[in-house]
Formats: C-alpha cells, structure tokens, sequence
C-alpha cells in the first residue's frame, strides 16, 4: 500500500512539474514565430552552461528589459520585451530545469 502511494504522489509530482513548463513557458511561445527551443539555443551559444544559461534566464524572466534580452532588436521592435514571471522562485527553477532537460544537446550527439 505505502509503495502504491509512493508512485502516486511521485507521478502527481512529476507531472504537475511538467505542467509548470507546459502551461507558463510553452502556452505563450506558441503565439510567438521563433519556437521556443530557438531561446534555448540563443542562450546555450552565449552562456555555454547549464548553471550560466539557468541564471541569465532566471534574471532574464524576473527582471526582463530590453538591454538583458538575447532576442535581436528587430524581434523586440516587433513583439517587445516580456512582463516578468509570475512564477515564485522554486516554480521557476522547476521549468527552467525541464527545459534544460528538454533541449540540451550534452549527451546527445553521437
């Protein structure tokens, strides 16, 4: 009984995790022309590593102006800058970490 509830508990937590990312981080991007693995890369080109790229997106997202942004000036003349989260600081990492995961190339070439 105690392993049942285990799982359930693990697999709730994980995929309200999931639902984190999906619901603030993906539902906005899809009304965007540059899909969102594009920032990942834009990031991971200048801030080369995963605990780089995670902060400069945390300030990023918390704080977002136009001179902090990696998006080209012709993008932000069009679209703007972001509003900051709404995510708290443990929600926040829980998307940031599942986007790493999703899109990181480390471990993946061959």
């Amino acid at each position: 009984m105690a392993k049942i509830v285990f799982t359930l508990f693990s697999l709730a937590l994980f995929l309200n995790a999931n639902d984190i990312y999906e619901n603030n981080c993906v539902s906005c991007h899809k009304s965007l022309p540059v899909s969102i693995d594009k920032y990942f890369y834009r990031y991971l080109l200048k801030y080369s590593s995963e605990r780089s790229v995670k902060e400069a997106m945390t300030t990023y997202l918390n704080n977002p102006t136009k001179e902090t942004t990696i998006m080209p000036e012709a993008f932000i003349k069009r679209f703007g800058v972001k509003k900051a989260t709404k995510l708290d600081e443990k929600q926040l990492a829980e998307a940031l970490d599942i986007y790493w995961d999703k899109y990181k190339v480390f471990g993946k070439l061959k």
